[in-house]
Order: C-alpha cells, then sequence, then structure tokens
C-alpha cells in the first residue's frame, strides 16, 4: 500500500509525484485522484501533478473534469506536449474524433517522441478516411517503435523540457548498452540545450562515422560547426548535404548561407538568400538576413529596403526595428516612432521583441534630441536583457587575477622559444565600442593586411584549455599555460593560423579583431610571439555609456548593466596594465580621441609599430570597399567626426551612478 503522506518532512513534491505515477499504473485511479487533488493544493501549478490528476479522472469517467483540469495545466506549462496527448484521449473518450486529431497533432508537433499520439493519430486518420495523414503517423510510429524504449523516453523528456532527468537517463543507458545512433544523438542535442557545444562536435561527428547517411545529424553537426564559428568545415558539410539529400535542399541553404557569411562570402551568402526569398518571399526572417548580408557590404540603401520588408510582413519585429537603429545613419519617420512607442507600450509584445524595440526606441529619440526619454528606454532594453544573461563578474575578475599571477617577466623569460615565429596576425584588443572597427578599417586598407573579422579562434583554444565544467574559483585555465610545453605552444599556433587561413587571402598580414583577446594575451604571446596587438582604447565614460547604448547579437553579457560595465572596465585597465608591463613591445595603445585629433599622426604610429609603410589610402580608410560585421560598419564608411567623442554628455544629468561605478578609472586609463 503507497501512503502519500503530506506532512512527513521528506516527502517531497517529487517523491509524491512519483507515488501518484505508480498509483496510475496499478490502475487505482480513485486513490491517484484523491492523492493528486491533495498533493495539488501544495502545488497549484506542478504539471506532473495536474496531468495525473487528469487521467485519473478520465479513466473514472470524468471526462470533462479531465478537460477542465487540462485546460488548467495549459494556462500554466501551454508548451507541455503530454497535456495535448491527454486531451486528445479525453476527445477519443467523447467521440470527437476531429477534436482528438488536433490535439494528438498538437501533442506531436511540440514532442515527436510520443508513440501514444502518433498510434492514435493513425487509428483516427484510418476512421476519417485521411489515407496520407495516416501513413505518415504509421511511420513515425514505426520510427519510435524501432527504437529502443529507454531512447524514445529519454527523447520526450528532453523535448518537453526535462533536460537533467533526459541527461541522465540516456548515460545511463549508453553506459549499460555502448554507443547507439539515436542515444548519442539525444546527448548531444542535451549538450547544444546546455551550450557544451565542444561535447555535441565530438559526440556528432562520432555518430556520422558509425551512420554517414544520417542527414538529421550531419544537419545538427553543420549547426553545431556554426555556433563554433568554423565556417570552412560547415561548408563542407553542407555542401555533402546539398548533394546527397537534395529533398531537404530549402532547409540546407539557410545553413550554406550561414557558412558562406561566416567566413565572409557575403555576396555568395547573398545570392542563397535570393533563391531561397523565391520560395519564401514572405518570411520575415530572411528578408532580416538579406538586410544584414547588404549592410555588411556596404549596400545601405537596399538594407534599408529589406528591413522595411521585414517590419512590412510582420509590424512588430523587433529585431528589423533594432537592426535600422543599429545601423547608426538611420533616422525613423514619425510614423515609425509612433508605431515605436505604441509596440513598447504593447502588453502583448514578448521580451525578446520588447528589448529590440526598447533599444531601438533609445536611439531614434536620442536622434531627435529628445535624451530623457531616450535614456528611460536604453534601460528599459538594458534591464530586459540582463534579467536573462547569466553574467557573473567575479568569474572575469578571477581569470584576471590568476593571469597577472602566472604570465610573470619571469614565465616569459624561461618560454622565449615557443610558439610560431609566423608574423601574420594583427590584434586588436580592448573593449566593444573603442574604436577598434575604425582602426581595423585603417589598416585594413593597407596592401599588405587582410581585414578578416572577430574570430573565435582564440576563444576555442582557450576553451579547450579550460576543459569541461571548471572550477569557478580556481579554474584550469589559466594555470595550465604554465604547463604547455614548447610543442604544444607550436602545436597551437598552428591550430591558430589554420583556422584563419580561410579567412585571407594572399595578403602576408590579417587582422584579428575579436575585442575580448584582451583577456588572453599571455596565449597569444606564448602562440605568437611576433603578433602584433593593439590595444583599442576609448574614454571610459563614451566607451561604456556606448556599451550600454548597444544591443550585441550574442556574448558582452558585461554591457547591460550601469555596474557590470564599470566593473569590466576596470578590470580591462587593471589587465592591460599588466600586459604593457611584462610584453612592452608587443603592445601599442591607441586611444580613440587620439585619432580623431590627429588622423595622419595615428595612422603613421599605427604602421609603424606594425613594420608597414606608410599608404595614403591608410588616411583615406573611408573609400576602402570590404565587407564589415561589426555595429560600426556605416560609421566607419564615412570620414572621421568629432561628435562621437562626447555624445555622451548629452546624457551626462543621468550618468552619476557611472561616474561613481566606474570611479579612478575616470583618470588612470590614460596612464
Amino acid at each position: 500500500m503507497i501512503s502519500l503522506d503530506a506532512s512527513t518532512p521528506t516527502a517531497t513534491i517529487a517523491t509524491q509525484s512519483a507515488q501518484l505515477a505508480v498509483l496510475l499504473r496499478q490502475r487505482r485511479f480513485a486513490e491517484a485522484l484523491a492523492a493528486g487533488q491533495a498533493l495539488h493544493t501544495q502545488a497549484p501549478a506542478r504539471r506532473e501533478v495536474l496531468l495525473y490528476v487528469a487521467i485519473a479522472q478520465r479513466f473514472l469517467g470524468q471526462v470533462a473534469d479531465a478537460l477542465n483540469t487540462l485546460a488548467t495545466l495549459e494556462h500554466h506549462h501551454p508548451g507541455f506536449s503530454r497535456l495535448y496527448e491527454e486531451r486528445g484521449h479525453c476527445f477519443v473518450a467523447l467521440k470527437r474524433a476531429p477534436q482528438a486529431i488536433e490535439a494528438f497533432r498538437h501533442a506531436v508537433t511540440i514532442n515527436n517522441a510520443l508513440p501514444g499520439s502518433w498510434n492514435a493519430l493513425e487509428g483516427l486518420y484510418r476512421m476519417t478516411g485521411q489515407t496520407a495523414d495516416r501513413a505518415v503517423a504509421a511511420d513515425n510510429a514505426a520510427t519510435l517503435r524501432a527504437l529502443p524504449a529507454e531512447v524514445v523516453s529519454a527523447t520526450g523528456l528532453f523535448l518537453d523540457g526535462d533536460v537533467d532527468t533526459a541527461e541522465s537517463r540516456i548515460r545511463a543507458y549508453l553506459l549499460q548498452h555502448g554507443n547507439q545512433v539515436e542515444a548519442m544523438r539525444l546527448l548531444a542535442r542535451i549538450g547544444i540545450a546546455r551550450q557544451v557545444l565542444d561535447d555535441a562536435e565530438l559526440l556528432l561527428a562520432a555518430l556520422l562515422e558509425m551512420a554517414p547517411d544520417h542527414w538529421v545529424a550531419r544537419a545538427e553537426y553543420t549547426e553545431v560547426l556554426l555556433r563554433l564559428q568554423k565556417y570552412a568545415e560547415a561548408r563542407r558539410q553542407v555542401e555533402q548535404l546539398l548533394r546527397q539529400d537534395p529533398a531537404n535542399r530549402a532547409r540546407y541553404l539557410g545553413l550554406q548561407a550561414s557558412a558562406l557569411a561566416g567566413l565572409g562570402e557575403h555576396e555568395q551568402a547573398l545570392n542563397v538568400y535570393q533563391t531561397m526569398l523565391q520560395g519564401s518571399s514572405a518570411d520575415a526572417e530572411l528578408h532580416l538576413f538579406i538586410a544584414h548580408a547588404l549592410k555588411t557590404i556596404g549596400r545601405g540603401e537596399a538594407a534599408i529596403d529589406s528591413y522595411r520588408k521585414a517590419l512590412a510582413i510582420r509590424p512588430g519585429y523587433g529585431d528589423a526595428y533594432w537592426s535600422l537603429a543599429n545601423l547608426k545613419t538611420y533616422r525613423f519617420t514619425d510614423e515609425e516612432l509612433d508605431q515605436l512607442r505604441a509596440l513598447q507600450a504593447d502588453p502583448q509584445v514578448g521580451a525578446v521583441d520588447r528589448y529590440h524595440l526598447a533599444f531601438a526606441l533609445g536611439k531614434a529619440l536620442e536622434d531627435r534630441g529628445i535624451f530623457d526619454e531616450s535614456y528611460r528606454h536604453y534601460m528599459i532594453g538594458n534591464g530586459l536583457r540582463h534579467a536573462e544573461n547569466r553574467y557573473v563578474p567575479e568569474v572575469i575578475e578571477t581569470n584576471t587575477r590568476q593571469q597577472i599571477e602566472v604570465c610573470t617577466p619571469e614565465f616569459f623569460a624561461v618560454r622565449r622559444n615557443y610558439g610560431s615565429q609566423a608574423p601574420d596576425p594583427i590584434f586588436i584588443v580592448g573593449l566593444p565600442r573603442s574604436g577598434s572597427t575604425l582602426l581595423e578599417q585603417i589598416l585594413a586598407s593597407h596592401s599588405q593586411v587582410e581585414g578578416t573579422q572577430e574570430l573565435a579562434h582564440v576563444q576555442q583554444i582557450v576553451a579547450k584549455l579550460r576543459g569541461r565544467d571548471p572550477d569557478l574559483t580556481n579554474p584550469r585555465y589559466p594555470r595550465i599555460l604554465a604547463d604547455l610545453t614548447e610543442t604544444e605552444s607550436q602545436d597551437l599556433a598552428a591550430q591558430y593560423l589554420a583556422a584563419a587561413r580561410s579567412y585571407r587571402t594572399n595578403k602576408p598580414h590579417f587582422i584579428d579583431k575579436m575585442p575580448n583577446n584582451f583577456r588572453h594575451i599571455g596565449l597569444i604571446h606564448l602562440m605568437l610571439p611576433r603578433a602584433r596587438i593593439i590595444d583599442a582604447r576609448r574614454e571610459p565614460m563614451a566607451c561604456c555609456f556606448g556599451n550600454l547604448k548597444q544591443l550585441f547579437a550574442k556574448g558582452q553579457e558585461f554591457t547591460y548593466s550601469v555596474e557590470d560595465i564599470a566593473r569590466y572596465y576596470r578590470t580591462y585597465l587593471d589587465l592591460m596594465q599588466h600586459w604593457e608591463r611584462v610584453l612592452t613591445s608587443t603592445i601599442l595603445r591607441v586611444h580613440y580621441e587620439d585619432v580623431v585629433d590627429d588622423l595622419e599622426g595615428s595612422v603613421r604610429r599605427m604602421l609603424k609599430f606594425c613594420n608597414l609603410e606608410f599608404e595614403p589610402q591608410c588616411i583615406e580608410y573611408h573609400r576602402t570597399s570590404r565587407s564589415i560585421r561589426s555595429a560600426s560598419s556605416e560609421q566607419v564608411r564615412q570620414p572621421i567626426f568629432r561628435d562621437g567623442v562626447e555624445q555622451w554628455k548629452h546624457f551626462e544629468p543621468w550618468l552619476a551612478p557611472l561616474k561613481a561605478a566606474l570611479g579612478d578609472a575616470l583618470q588612470r586609463y590614460r596612464a
């Protein structure tokens, strides 16, 4: 006899829920209903409790009550597939086939690992004479029957959001039974959901060795490669998909375009997007991607037209509004401004659209000189974005302290022969919104220098050195730098240079403009001691407020609160002071304000540091035609202007907290 004693301290909600499931399996429905209703009073929104109550009600013939319970469940958990499956069973009990079909279809749309729903659909389609749909349902049911029950169950849990339980079950299955394709694929999908992309990459690569014709897994592998910015390999994978699985060509074209864009081949990516548009002219996201590509190659007016097409299809599309604002040169019309305000006030607008709209509205109002309202909307956007990120300042500060402890002058002195002697890379580091894109454009105007983009290769090497599940209080990296051998440092350098090759032509030098690489200058010097490193630095108020006004496509989570950005800037100064002390001849600091005040002098200074002859086109950098992916792309296609240096002062009445948080950084950034 199972007892559900809620008064027992150890009788947790989870334990009692599990006991409810046992009662249902034993067909003790009256006991299950009574216990479930009692448990519901303790946990009124617990999804499995509501589901079990509904199941008990249905088996007891209380179908109307079951449907009411499911309505409550839907209110709390509208994405839970099992509620729709149970609703389908209720409608079957009421002999209402159309509603049952709709419910089961909704269930499998959310979670295609529901054998009961597919079997029910097969029977309902047979009964209603829907032959084609019956065949699809039968095929899906047969696919699930062919899989181990443990894999199907874990997949269902994963698709319903119970990632922890799904992972524990699928790992246990793999330990007991060894490699199984769909189990490995599920574990990779869990890795993707947890952002453990390196593990997902390895799992999917191993899976494809076992099952090279598994096109779904190959597409997922390609998506992981894209997220890891391994664009050359992603392109090879998608080319194989297009050759060998032409039936799904439409899906693969999107992957192909992303790989081409990642490699800087934006004209080719644009051609692919245009091909996709022929069959999807009403796809707002596709118009957005086309606009991004047009912006990157300098076709600003065409980009604006595509952003507007996206808005015509989806009027509340926050990303399209923000993308227009993010051109920095676009000015919203009165009608567009009214629409932005209306959308921002609409409670039906979702969180993602809302913070995009807030940043767009902040920029639109700033351009009109309505600074108080502009600031308010920038802060609304920051608040919404900050609420969903996982940034922990202490992690960066611990890394900085340990970089300083590990990477001493003595450390580098005994490793003088480490790494590759290749002089190819020029790293531009610093904070976002510090003028790094301007410096990149100046240097990339030189005949001997390739402008690439913000390459992720250093971060990928760091991720491998750090390993999985680092101890945040005493992380493996950067301590592991002390254990690297000379050969290992050379191997890492070769990996970096090989990865960068995909973005280069035949020019002897190339730029890596990943700002956050300032945190890894020690590693960079171990790998590439002849690399040039330029620190793009901007006055702290201008730089930090510039970041608070910017909504980044990904990463840079330290930019969404006054306290976080100020702490990050101070940490940046601490670490750069250390690097300048121990690697004096390797680093050149360039202040944005100096470039504005003396462009030619600054250009000559940078070129001399990089061992490059002066070329006048570097001063006429805005005439250089090249792809630029950063938020400043349109600005650096114009001659330099001084207005941007002190734009932050329009907001000075509201920036006292930022000044206080920056503290002595306001003086020592020039020290």
